[in-house]
């Protein structure tokens, strides 16, 4: 029997400092998950994104399995879709990790990694953000801002 619901403690790569733990069905798609993760930290969902293997992001482009929108979008890539795939599928078992990338652009790299399942509780809505921990940085900075 698999687990009706999983959390994911999400962190600004390189400022774990900023996380956000998120309970979402398991049966939602990665894309669910992207716009559950985007939403979390104020991002507005507006640039292309994938779910990348391992933790270190010099070599995730190489690792396999890896799943971009790109594969929606119809471009060539060795990619598997966001949008067919399954949480469940991808996530199994406690502590599995992978690198969301959010615009490629700017790269916005976030560590996800699974830390629980669950059961559905009826009375509440998922996803779900169940904590948060630090400023989310702004997704579109001031380029004269000297902080960022």
């Amino acid at each position: 029997m698999s687990a009706e619901t999983q959390t994911f403690h999400v962190a600004l790569h390189g400022r774990r400092s900023v996380s956000r733990d998120i309970e979402i069905e398991s049966a939602s798609s990665l894309h669910d998950l992207a716009e559950a993760i985007t939403g979390a930290f104020d991002f507005e969902l507006d640039h292309a994104f994938g779910f990348y293997s391992g933790t270190k992001p010099d070599t995730m482009y190489k690792q396999q399995p890896k799943y971009e929108l790109f594969a929606d979008m119809g471009q060539e890539t060795d990619a598997k879709s966001v949008k067919k795939t399954r949480i469940a599928d991808v996530f199994k078992g406690t502590r599995r990790s992978m690198i969301f990338l959010f615009d490629y652009g700017d790269q916005w790299l976030f560590d996800v990694e699974m830390t629980g399942m669950g059961k559905k509780d009826p009375k509440l809505r998922y996803p779900r953000l169940t904590k948060s921990k630090g400023t989310a940085p702004e997704q579109y900075p001031d380029p004269d801002d000297d902080d960022f």
